[in-house]
Parts: structure tokens; sequence; C-alpha cells
């Protein structure tokens, strides 16, 4: 049974949420200035806290037992994946359905894309469809930014070659104020494949611009060399990155993006630079343990760290579905 302060601090959020519906209808507009979302970089703190604030009203309806809601109602939203995705694509149709909208998924491998059809074509076909918002998964950095030039409705960025990320980021986030009680003065030690992650490059703009500290750890090979003109902190011992964090984010080995030899071999990198339980006891008593998926268990996160306590883990999977909600109103009322 839930306590009557419990029961109260819901029925608040309920009444915040039909206040935010009302507000979009209405003359004043929300704090929020984008019509699309294709990185995080360059994008400021209120908008950035905007989406959080909104997405904390949304996990309450996540946490109810009527997940339906209007909010999406008459808005059409299409996911666009030329890459494999569970958590972000689900995530995203999920969303939509939640709040009444209509949702689909075109993947390259069933469309006309596997005809030789143009990034260009395929999304004026799809904005001539009506359709309000487009989701852009791509191996090739920029393609977002390309595809938000030739549309009207907003375009989010699900992932664009080892660019951005910068949904995976702002549930990041809100995992993090959630958990912790704020962003601001946190320090974050991610660890990993930061060459070929966008989820590193998107957490490094949002963490920043929100007032944390961030120091990348990894071997020296997949350690990009512009992330010291970043105003971060790089390291090649994993160990100084994360003694004394708030938080410790273990990043996939994306051996499907990496040249051969970038490291010895599986089971030395885990042993260097793996996320082991001595690693985590370096870290501040009640760190949080987080990893963006899939994981490698063994290799750049050992099962008992991605399945003790502060491990947030799976709840990261549930804050992305309502980080995408909000997202999702935010544009679907600021796209004219």
């Amino acid at each position: 049974m839930w306590s009557h302060t419990t029961i109260s601090k819901k029925l608040y959020l309920w009444s915040e949420i039909r206040g935010l519906e009302e507000k979009s209808k209405g003359v004043v507009t929300l704090a929020f200035s984008q019509k699309h979302l294709l990185g995080l970089r360059g994008v400021s703190a209120d908008d950035i806290n905007e989406i959080l604030n909104t997405a904390d009203l949304m996990k309450v309806i996540l946490a109810s037992n009527n997940k339906k809601t209007p909010h999406l109602q008459g808005k059409t939203v299409l996911t666009v994946f030329y890459e494999n995705s569970t958590r972000t694509r689900l995530s995203f149709e999920l969303a939509s359905k939640y709040m009444g909208g209509v949702a689909a998924n075109m993947s390259a491998s069933g469309s006309s894309v596997a005809k030789g059809e143009s990034l260009v074509d395929t999304a004026r076909t799809l904005d001539r469809m009506a359709s309000d918002v487009l989701i852009l998964r791509h191996p090739m950095t920029g393609a977002p930014h390309l595809m938000a030039q030739h549309v009207k409705a907003s375009v989010i960025n699900a992932g664009d070659g080892t660019n951005e990320h910068p949904t995976q980021a702002l549930l990041d986030m809100f995992t993090m104020k959630e958990k912790l009680g704020r962003i601001a003065g946190l320090k974050v030690a991610i660890v990993g494949d930061v060459m070929h992650s966008r989820v590193a490059r998107s957490n490094l703009w949002g963490l920043t611009t929100m007032g944390a500290s961030v120091t990348f750890a990894g071997p020296p090979t997949l350690l990009p060399p512009e992330l010291a003109a970043a105003g971060c902190g790089v390291t090649e011992c994993v160990d100084d990155a994360v003694r004394g964090a708030d938080v410790v984010m273990g990043l996939r080995i994306q051996l499907e993006r990496q040249q051969k030899g970038l490291f010895p071999s599986v089971r030395e990198y885990h042993k260097l630079f793996g996320l082991t339980q001595e690693r985590i006891k370096l870290a501040k008593k009640d760190a949080l343990v987080m990893h963006p998926g899939p994981m490698n268990r063994g290799v750049e996160i050992s099962s008992f760290v991605a399945d003790a306590p502060e491990s947030v883990i799976d709840e990261q999977v549930t804050n992305g579905v309502a980080v995408r909600m909000a997202l999702l109103f935010l544009l679907t009322r600021n796209n004219g």
C-alpha cells in the first residue's frame, strides 16, 4: 500500500501533468526551444532541465495501472532504423503508444533503402506521410542533421555513427538526478570503448552543461585525442577515474566497429579495464553503477557488479521510456 505522502505526491504530479497539457494548448509557450534533437552539444541547461522535469511527470504514468494518456493523440511517430536496436526503438514506440500516438517502424532491410533509395528521398517520402516525428538511427555521422534539412517533421537522433546518442545521455542524467538528487557537482567516471561510443560523447556534452565533472578511462587506443580539449579528464588508469566517483558508467566494447589490434584480448581487457568488484570499491560508498546496454558480461563489466545493489542498469531502461515520452511531448508542441 502507498503511504499518504506517496499518494499525495502522485496526485500532485498528476495535476502537474494535466497542467502541462493545458499549458501546451494555450498561448503560453513551453520552456523548450528545440524543433529537433540532433545531439546535446550546444543544447542549453534550460532545455535539458525541461526534458528531465517533464520525464519526472511521465514516469508517474509508467508507474500507474493505466498507461494510456491522450498527450500524443493525432500524432504520428516513425522510427527509422538503419542499424539494429532493442531498447531505443522499442522505448520510442512504447512511449508513443502510451501517450495515444500512432507508432510505426521502418527498417532499412525491409524498405526501399535495400533497393538503393537515398536517405534524403526516404526522408521526403516519410515526411509526406504526415509524420510528426522521425526518429533516425544511422551508421553515418551527421545523418540526422541531413534528414532534418529536408523534412517538416521533428527529427530525433537515435544514434549516428560514432557521433551522438542524445536520448541515452538524457536518460542517464535523469537516473543520476533521480537517485542522487542532483547532477551539478557529481563526479562521473565513464570507462571503456570511448573511441566508438556515441553515448560517451552525448554524456560529455550533457553532463558538463549540467555542471558535472566527467573523467574518461580506457585503453589508450580507445581514447580519442580530442577529449582533452573538451574540458574533461582523460586517463588510461581505470582505478584513478573510479576513485571517489559518484557514478561509474561502463561502455560496451564495440567489436563490430573496431579494427583488430586495439587491445590484445577480451580477457586482458577485463583484467585491466573491466568494472570489477574490487574497482567499484574505489568509488564512493553509494556510487551508482550504470551501463547503456547491451552488456558484455565478463568483458567491460562483471556479473557481480552488473547485478549489485548499486547497479541502476535495469532502471535506466524504464527511465528511457519516461525520457522519450517527455521528449515526444515537448517536440510535438514546439515543431510548428
